[in-house]
């Protein structure tokens, strides 16, 4: 079986930490992601509003380092959840938990935004890649390349 999924959006508020009894950090953040098409008469694009939650290492590298507004890359696996409502309802509810967090654009150093550009972040393993950034690395991990393609190291 697979269940797979990756979004990308922008966090419709600021990621909320918290931690359970057993003092496991979890965060909560919902992203709005557009549509790829609009409506069938080439009308408005549709967004959805989509739940998601991290846990331990990779909730608080969220909680850290998005704000409302930032544009996310996000993987993980989507979870139904059933539950029951304060009026005895039966309730259904769809999340996608976190696996991998990236960051869908880039700050220059000068304070420019640069869109559409996905960059690695925290892939929530402790074994990572060489282009993860853990949580202690911070944003300076990365550095600037030139626009020109002239020489690639590889």
């Amino acid at each position: 079986m697979l269940n797979h999924i990756t979004i990308m959006g922008r966090l419709t508020r600021n990621p909320e930490l918290r931690y359970t009894q057993s003092q496991t950090p979890v965060a909560t953040f919902t992203l709005a992601v557009d549509r790829d098409f609009g409506g069938r008469d080439g009308g408005e694009k549709q967004t959805d509003f989509i739940d998601c939650v991290a846990w331990r290492q990779t909730a608080e590298f969220v909680s850290k380092y998005f704000q409302k507004g930032s544009l996310a890359v996000i993987t993980g696996r989507l979870q139904i959840r059933d539950w029951t409502d304060n009026n005895g309802g039966k309730r259904r509810s769809a999340e996608v938990v976190v696996e991998n967090a990236y960051f869908g654009e880039s700050k220059r150093r000068d304070g420019a935004e640069t869109r559409g550009e996905a960059r690695p972040a925290y892939n929530g393993s402790s074994y990572g890649s060489y282009d993860s950034v853990s949580p202690s690395m911070g944003a300076s991990a990365f550095s600037d390349m030139g626009d020109d393609d002239g020489e690639l190291p590889f």
